[in-house]
């Protein structure tokens, strides 16, 4: 199987795996990153948009550059954190962290819509975060934009449906990333988590299916239902393993 994606945040982390494992398929693959750099070292088939989400005027330039062409597949991967005491982050923050997790994403697919840029049968997904079913201490307004971006989602899915277009939404807990790396306590072992190569695999296997919830790996399927089973404990071994151990503010 092959066609044409979108993929937002592709410069690195899911992104890049998730565009590297479609080229590798034989798929045209747009990729839109705010890291130009990143953007560069990629070959053919794959065409790059350097924009950033959180500007309001890049991202109207980047729906009309978009409108142009026909998407099989839409990943929403792209998303930024702010960790450390809610108090103790900037407002500015805060703001920027809901332009990119939030807006973007919602805005882009109004656009595609609006456009008919999806191809009959197309799949459109989105990246949400395993906080989505345990919270996230230290990270809230990151967990709120995850919830938000789980909600839309399963929302679109139900309209789409009449059109053929299905809609997933993606659990993943922490990847092996730099970013990931970046807002975890000092110390933490990212040995333990799953690569994000792994995830990607697990992800586009759902995406073709059509799956309406995507969680990468058995430890993200377990999280997911203790976090419903037993809200209370998860929030405190979350705040446990994550909040009482952050020792700095970080955001991008």
């Amino acid at each position: 199987m092959s066609g044409t994606a979108l993929i937002t945040g592709a410069a690195a982390g899911l992104g890049r795996a998730l565009a590297e494992q479609l080229l590798g398929d034989g798929w045209t693959v747009h990729g839109v990153d705010r890291d130009q750099d990143g953007l560069s070292t990629y070959g053919a088939n794959f065409v790059p948009y350097m924009a950033d989400l959180s500007d309001r005027a890049s991202l109207n330039s980047l729906a009309v550059e978009l409108s142009d062409f026909k998407f099989d597949l839409v990943i929403h991967n792209a998303g930024i954190s702010a960790t450390g005491r809610f108090e103790d982050i900037e407002p500015a923050a805060h703001a920027r962290l809901l332009a990119v997790n939030v807006h973007a994403p919602v805005f882009l697919t109004n656009a595609l819509l609006a456009a008919a840029a999806f191809e009959p049968k197309a799949r459109l997904v989105f990246v949400s975060s395993l906080s989505h079913a345990t919270g996230y201490p230290g990270a809230a307004s990151y967990g709120a934009s995850k919830d938000a971006i789980a909600a839309y989602g399963a929302s679109l899915r139900k309209r789409l449906r009449a059109d053929a277009i299905k809609v997933g939404v993606v659990f993943p807990g922490p990847l092996r990333t730099e970013h990931a790396q970046r807002h975890a306590p000092e110390g933490a072992d990212a040995s333990k988590r799953m690569t994000p190569e792994q995830a990607a695999k697990i992800i586009l296997a759902g995406a073709h299916r059509g799956q309406a919830k995507i969680y990468p790996g058995g430890a993200a399927k377990f999280a997911a239902i203790a976090g419903k089973l037993a809200p209370g404990g998860m929030g405190r071994l979350m705040r446990r393993i994550i909040y009482d151990k952050l020792d700095r503010t970080v955001a991008d």
